[in-house]
C-alpha cells in the first residue's frame, strides 16, 4: 500500500469556480480547498449545488468560470478543468462515487473491484490475446489484483460475501462495496457523493470506520458529499457549507456546528422567524455572533466567493426545471446581512462620538432648573431616527421583546441606538422607519408586523396577545422580571 501522505499540505484547490446552465447559476464563484490525508466534508441543503461541484471536480461537467488545481503525491500539478474525465482518473488519481449505486449487479463481488483494476491488467496484456492464455507478465499483475482486491473486501468487511453476485448484498453492503471499488484504483483524492444516503444507524458507523480507516492507513484525501449529520460531525476534519451555489461557511466541524448561517440555511425557515429559530436553538454565543465579524481564523484565505454579491435571481434543480429565488430567500445571506449591518456605521443610527458629542453639549447648556440628564435624553441627532435617547428615562428600559418581531438581539441593538421606550417607536415617521430597517437590514417588516401600533397600545399600558405570551413566560425574552411584571399588573395572561 502507500505511504502515508504528509499532512496538512493543499492537494485540491478550487478558485472562482462558477457553472452556469444557460441563463441558470448554478455555482457561483466558490473557492475552497482538500488538504492531503484529510476528510473534507461539502454540506448545503437541497440543490445548493454540491453535487454539480464534484461533477466539474472529475470531469463530467466543463466548469463557465474558474480553476481546480490538483497537486499530485509526487509534484505533479494538473488542472482538472482541462482534462478529460478518463484522464482526471487515470493521471490525477481521483476516483469517485455516485447518489444512486453503480455497481455490476450481476457480476460477483470479487469481480466488481477487478473491473476497476483494468488499465493495469490491459497494459499487462499488451492488449493482445496475452491476457486470455494468462501468459508472461499477465499472470503476475493478474495475481496481485485479485490480493488488492482481497485486501479492500476484507477492509469493507466483505471478504465472506466475495464470490457471491453484487446484487445480492444488502443496501449498505453494496455502498462500502463500491468504496473499497474505488480504492482499488489508487486515488489520492476519494470524492463520494452522499456515501451514507439509505444506510441505517449500524450501516452508517461501519461506513465510519471503513472511511477513518482509509484516512489513517493510506493516506488517500477524502472529499464528500453528506447529509447525514452524525457522519459529517463524527469524521470530517474541514467543512464547507453551500447555499444556492454560494459558500456561506468554511472550517472545522465545531466553527461550522455554531455558525448562525449555517444553522438558518439548514432550518430554511421565513425571513421573520430567522432570529426565533436561533436564539431557541443556540446558545448566547451563537447569539453574539450575529454582532460579530465572520470569523477569518477558520478555513482557507479569503476567497471571492467570502465576499460574493447577491446570488443570481435564478438557480438550476433539475434538467429542465427553471426555479426563481425571490430576494432574500438565502437563510445565510440574510444573517450575514444582519452581521454586516452590525459592524457597518450608518451616520445618524451609531451613537459615535458625533452624536455623543452634541448630547454632552446639550446637557452643558442646560438651563437652571433643567437637569442635565434630562437635557442629553431630549438630544436628538442631525439625521437617522429623529428621537433617539442618550439614557432610557428614569434609568429604565421598557422590554421592547412584549412587542412581537423585537426579540432580545433587535433589542439589544434598538437600546444602542438609543431606542429604549414604547412612546419612542410609536411616534415613528416615516423616515425613522426607514432608518430603523436601515440598521436592522430589514425590509418592510417593521410595518407588516405593526411595530408602532402595537407600540402605542404598549405605551398606554395596554396588552397584546403576544405581549401575554411574553409575560406570561411562552415567549423567550431578556427581560427575566417578565413574570413578576405580569403580576403586578394583576397577572392578565
Amino acid at each position: 500500500m502507500d505511504a502515508i501522505a504528509p499532512m496538512n499540505k493543499t492537494l485540491l484547490q478550487v478558485e472562482h469556480l462558477s457553472m452556469k446552465f444557460g441563463g441558470l447559476v448554478a455555482i457561483g464563484d466558490l473557492s475552497f480547498e482538500v488538504r492531503r490525508g484529510e476528510i473534507t466534508a461539502l454540506i448545503g441543503p437541497n440543490g445548493a449545488g454540491k453535487t454539480t461541484v464534484f461533477n466539474c471536480i472529475t470531469g463530467f461537467y466543463k466548469p463557465t468560470e474558474g480553476m481546480i488545481r490538483f497537486t499530485g503525491q509526487g509534484g505533479s500539478e494538473f488542472l482538472l478543468e482541462r482534462m478529460p474525465d478518463f484522464q482526471i482518473t487515470a493521471k490525477a488519481k481521483v476516483a469517485r462515487t455516485f447518489q444512486n449505486i453503480r455497481l455490476f449487479s450481476g457480476m460477483t463481488v470479487l469481480e466488481n473491484l477487478l473491473v476497476a483494476q483494468h488499465n493495469k491488467l490491459m497494459q499487462a496484456s499488451g492488449y493482445t490475446i496475452v491476457g486470455l492464455l494468462g501468459l508472461g507478465s499477465y499472470r503476475r499483475v493478474s495475481g496481485e489484483s485479485v490480493e488488492l482486491a482481497k485486501h479492500w473486501l476484507e477492509k469493507a468487511d466483505l471478504i465472506d460475501r466475495a464470490d457471491d453476485p453484487a446484487g445480492d448484498l444488502p443496501y449498505g453492503a453494496q455502498r462500502r462495496l463500491e468504496i473499497a471499488r474505488a480504492m482499488c484504483t489508487g486515488p489520492e483524492l476519494l470524492c463520494l457523493d452522499e456515501p451514507a444516503a439509505g444506510l441505517n444507524p449500524k450501516e452508517s458507523l461501519a461506513l465510519n470506520d471503513l472511511l477513518i480507516d482509509i484516512k489513517n492507513s493510506t493516506g488517500t484525501s477524502i472529499l464528500l458529499i453528506e447529509h447525514d449529520m452524525s457522519v459529517v460531525m463524527q469524521i470530517s476534519d474541514h467543512i464547507v457549507v453551500l447555499e444556492y451555489g454560494r459558500k456561506i461557511s468554511d472550517g472545522d466541524p465545531a466553527f461550522v456546528r455554531s455558525d448562525p448561517k449555517v444553522i438558518a440555511a439548514y432550518l430554511g425557515v421565513d425571513d421573520e422567524e430567522v432570529e426565533t429559530v436561533l436564539t431557541d436553538v443556540g446558545d448566547e454565543n451563537i447569539i453574539e455572533q450575529l454582532e460579530a465579524h465572520p470569523d477569518v481564523a477558520h478555513g482557507p484565505s479569503t476567497s471571492a466567493s467570502m465576499l460574493a454579491g447577491p446570488i443570481s435571481d435564478t438557480i438550476d434543480h433539475v434538467e429542465g426545471e427553471r426555479v426563481t429565488v425571490a430576494k432574500g430567500a438565502s437563510k445565510a445571506a440574510l444573517v450575514e446581512a444582519r452581521t454586516n449591518a452590525a459592524s457597518a456605521t450608518p451616520a445618524g443610527l451609531v451613537g459615535g462620538k458625533a452624536s455623543r458629542g452634541k448630547a454632552a453639549k446639550a446637557a452643558s447648556g442646560a438651563k437652571a432648573g433643567g437637569s442635565a440628564a434630562k437635557a442629553a435624553a431630549t438630544a436628538k441627532p442631525s439625521a437617522g431616527i429623529s428621537n433617539r435617547l442618550s439614557a432610557p428615562r428614569g434609568g429604565k428600559a421598557d422590554n421592547l421583546t412584549r412587542i412581537k418581531g423585537i426579540g432580545s438581539v433587535n433589542e439589544k441593538k434598538l437600546n444602542g441606538h438609543g431606542i429604549y421606550h414604547f412612546d419612542q417607536i410609536a411616534s415613528w415617521k416615516k423616515a425613522d422607519v426607514v432608518a430603523a430597517e436601515a440598521y436592522l437590514a430589514f425590509d418592510g417588516r417593521i410595518a407588516r408586523e405593526d411595530w408602532i401600533g402595537q407600540a402605542k397600545l404598549l405605551a398606554k399600558g395596554k396588552d397584546t396577545e403576544f405581549s401575554r405570551r411574553v409575560d406570561a413566560g411562552d415567549v423567550p425574552t431578556s427581560h427575566a422580571s417578565a413574570k413578576s411584571a405580569a403580576a403586578k399588573r394583576g397577572g392578565r395572561k
